[in-house]
């Protein structure tokens, strides 16, 4: 069902799609699915591979935004709650409910948190992931070992949610393959069709494994590129203006020994008006964000170096662990696609994060902005808009109940495996029948060599970095460890793909020099 043969025959045997889909990540991939639940003929095409760009790069939460609620968003934020709701129970593999801790070194710093997350409470109604509560200075530092106590009053507790996010843009994809969509990575979209009157109906893609070119025939075509949306809009009208500002944010990962408790940590007021999160991941510790406007982008954005300060001196601030830079096992960095804005406003944390739908003149749909915990809704709302139309015949939304491939109701956080919920048999099945790949890949890493070729064989990799940086999401973890497997992922690969060492050799030398972006020089 998901080889990329059978799916690349679907091209050829179907001559005219209902949707086609430009783009990958959370939000392409969100349509897909809608699209393919209500039926619709749906192919999705992306460029690199899935969640390649800011949906593997998010601050691993599923979140309403406490910082939106402090700036009046209330819409957004109820909205946001509602989805992360729906998240926990259709994927709930990889969701889960974190607790968080906010540090309290001022008196009423306290009653203003207490108070403002009692209206988070409030608007996350009957999904709820627990009430908060204000904590003593004794149970904050019980419970976040970690943690400053000189001058610590006291701590607020509240709960949000945390996910693997290229994990679940993944099981995405592979839920809307179960229901009839064609959707393929690395195929890139070279053009857009028109019809006489200029209306959209098409694209030309190429499958950059073979460089083949096809012409492909749809009643609509949706541009979901995020940070790439201004290079479609060109391919329909090179005049059009620039709709997208890209911010960038950065993260650092530690080893767990600097947060070892259950608990996250988020720091609600850093010099840059932002916040900063301190979040436990796959036993390590994710520390981020920044957000600085940039003039460009590019599919590798590379940290600046008073992104990392700011994080490692912000961190300090809070931590009687010192971090420094040698500490740092991963470092990425992630473009928000950001409405750019009117004037020449240079505040990203007041850009808006709500989504936009633009319809072209040309009949081009182009969904933007928005964060992963919505992007359910932000499928809804873009083929209702398909509909609304006449684009497509009118079906109700499916997505609200899905459980997403892979999810489960038992789920045993202890071990590694849990992230791939019902197909963990499956890679027990691959281990029992080969016990050779019960091998871990290196000593720091809980890996085994059957992920890899899991990952082959069923979630649609193609190549070392697909397989490192989005199924098993060791460059994010540990990049010298990412490096130092890569000769022996792409044997594994290789055999898998029934490719030649020449291919094994370039893939390993193109991985190496993506991941060594990730290790803090």
């Amino acid at each position: 069902m998901f080889k990329r043969e059978t799916l690349i025959n679907q091209l050829e045997t179907t001559k005219n799609w209902d949707v086609i889909i430009v783009g990958g990540g959370a939000t392409g991939l969100g349509v897909a699915m809608d699209c393919a639940t209500r039926g619709y003929k749906t192919l999705l095409l992306e460029q690199i591979d899935f969640a390649k760009g800011t949906s593997s790069r998010s601050t691993k939460l599923v979140h309403g935004g406490v910082r939106y609620l402090a700036q009046g968003h209330i819409d957004l934020v109820r909205e946001a709650l509602y989805e992360r709701g729906l998240l926990l129970k259709n994927a709930s593999h990889l969701v889960s409910n974190q607790s968080f801790i906010i540090p309290n070194y001022k008196w009423w710093d306290t009653l203003f948190y207490t108070v403002g997350l009692k209206v988070y409470d409030i608007l996350s109604g009957k999904l709820s992931f627990g009430k908060s509560k204000s904590i003593s200075k004794k149970e904050a530092i019980q419970r976040l070992s970690t943690l400053k106590a000189n001058r610590l009053k006291s701590g607020v507790v509240y709960h949000d949610g945390q996910f693997d996010d290229s994990r679940l843009a993944l099981n995405i994809a592979q839920s809307s393959i179960e229901y009839g969509a064609t959707v393929l990575n690395h195929f890139k979209v070279k053009n857009l069709l028109k019809d006489d009157s200029g209306i959209v109906n098409g694209v030309v893609a190429m499958d950059t494994e073979t460089h083949k070119e096809y012409n492909l025939q749809s009643k609509s075509v949706i541009n979901a590129t995020g940070i790439f949306t201004d290079e479609v809009l060109k391919m329909d009208n090179a005049y059009a203006k620039n709709r997208i500002r890209p911010s960038q944010g950065i993260h650092l990962v530690f080893d767990k020994s600097f947060l070892p408790g259950d608990d996250a940590i988020m720091i609600p007021k850093t010099d840059d008006g932002r916040v900063l999160f301190l979040v436990p991941w796959h036993d390590r510790v994710v520390v981020g964000t920044t957000d600085t406007l940039l003039d460009s982008h590019s599919l590798e954005p590379k940290p600046l170096d008073k992104e990392v300060d700011f994080i490692i001196e912000t961190a300090n601030r809070y931590l009687n662990k010192p971090v420094t830079k040698n500490d740092v096992r991963s470092i990425f960095a992630g473009l928000r696609p950001l409405a750019a804005p009117k004037d020449k406003s240079e505040k990203t944390k007041e850009i808006s994060r709500s989504h936009k739908i633009i319809v072209s003149d040309s009949e081009l749909i182009t969904i933007t902005g928005g964060k992963w915990t919505t992007y359910r809704r932000m499928a809804q709302d873009t083929v209702n808009k398909m509909i609304a139309l006449n684009k497509l015949p009118s079906a109700d939304c499916k997505t609200q109940d899905l459980l997403i491939h892979g999810a489960n109701g038992s789920i045993d956080r202890t071990d590694h495996l849990y992230i791939y919920g019902t197909d963990r048999k499956k890679i027990e099945n691959i281990i029992s029948e080969r016990p050779s790949l019960a091998e871990r890949l290196h000593p720091r890493l809980e890996h085994t060599k059957a992920e890899i070729v899991f990952a082959v064989q069923h979630e649609m990799a193609r190549t070392i970095e697909d397989v490192l940086a989005r199924r098993v999401r060791v460059l994010f973890l540990d990049a010298k460890a990412a490096i130092e497997i890569a000769p022996m992922v792409g044997e594994l690969i290789r055999e898998e793909l029934n490719q030649t060492e020449e291919w094994r050799q370039q893939q390993i030398s193109q991985f190496i020099k993506t991941a060594e972006q990730y290790i803090l020089n």
